[in-house]
């Protein structure tokens, strides 16, 4: 959050150990959920578990509504969050404390995978599938009239569900089932959004690339025409050199065979011996 960086520097430490225990709660919930072996005993122990976890995750929000700086607004942006954390007290709902882990891996899948869009839903979309299996079995398998009674038929119909499918061939019958599905189809539909958003980006981005990569290639073109122009019009000024000088030689040879030699347009005239001038000529005899 660029607006609260107390509430940034608590997540950048809390982050990867939430993660963990988020982990951790993830496979000590399946375990709970796919033994069914498991005696009264190791169940309430792992259950204990689980309840410490989710006080931990609630601890953290806790923590982030001390540290911000307009706790109204950070509220009304964490609405979910505390109705996850105040709805499990009623047994029915208990199954809601899987959004508070899905909440804390969605906020770290959301950092790591910044810019990998595709990565980021791929991996929140089999989050969500496989929790909401987990939790609709838990729900349901012990219900009368019950149709999602194994785990495969509840990925079947998370799958259905989660894609805005909805076969009708597995269907929740218990309040807790419902609400999970709701929250689904809720899911369901958002990621659907978030998956067309993200192919028109990825359209939008390429056709971005290519409209730049066109400029580029024009403003080259471009380039080498206007260095074209500006070598013909080089090459056509010294043709017009090379041409002026060439119409002055022509100038001066036809002026130098068209003009009389004074020398030679004039006779020769001697004075002779008798004070008659002695033209210049054959000698008569």
């Amino acid at each position: 959050m660029e607006d609260e960086p107390r509430i940034a520097a608590w997540n950048a430490k809390v982050d990867w150990p939430l993660t963990g225990l988020t982990l951790v709660f993830l496979a000590g919930y399946a375990w709970q959920v796919l033994d069914t072996s498991l005696d009264p005993r190791a169940r309430g122990v792992l259950d204990l578990v689980l309840t410490g976890i989710w006080l931990l995750l609630g601890l953290d929000y806790l923590v982030r509504l001390g540290l911000a700086r307009r706790k109204l607004r950070f509220v009304r942006r964490h609405l979910l969050d505390l109705l996850v954390l105040v709805l499990p007290m009623f047994r029915p709902l208990r199954a809601l404390r899987i959004i508070t882990v899905i909440g804390v891996l969605n906020r770290q899948l959301r950092d790591d995978f910044r810019g990998r869009v595709p990565i980021y839903v791929g991996a929140t979309v089999g989050l969500v599938g496989f929790v909401a299996a987990l939790a609709v079995l838990e729900a349901e398998r012990s219900a009368p009239d019950a149709s999602i009674t194994t785990f495969g038929e509840a990925v079947w119909w998370t799958i259905t569900t989660i894609s805005t499918v909805g076969y009708g061939d597995r269907y929740p019958v218990t309040v807790e089932g419902r609400i999970v599905a709701a929250t689904l189809m809720v899911a369901g539909i958002a990621l659907l959004g978030v998956v067309t958003a993200s192919i028109a980006a990825w359209f939008v981005e390429n056709v971005r690339r290519a409209g730049e990569l066109v400029s580029e290639e024009v403003e080259e073109v471009s380039a080498d025409v206007e260095a074209t122009q500006v070598q013909l019009a080089d090459v056509l000024a010294e043709l017009r050199t090379i041409s002026a000088r060439l119409d002055a030689l022509e100038r001066d040879r036809r002026g130098g065979t068209t003009s009389p030699d004074p020398d030679r347009s004039a006779p020769s005239v001697r004075p002779s011996a008798w004070g008659r001038p002695d033209r210049s000529g054959p000698a008569q005899r």
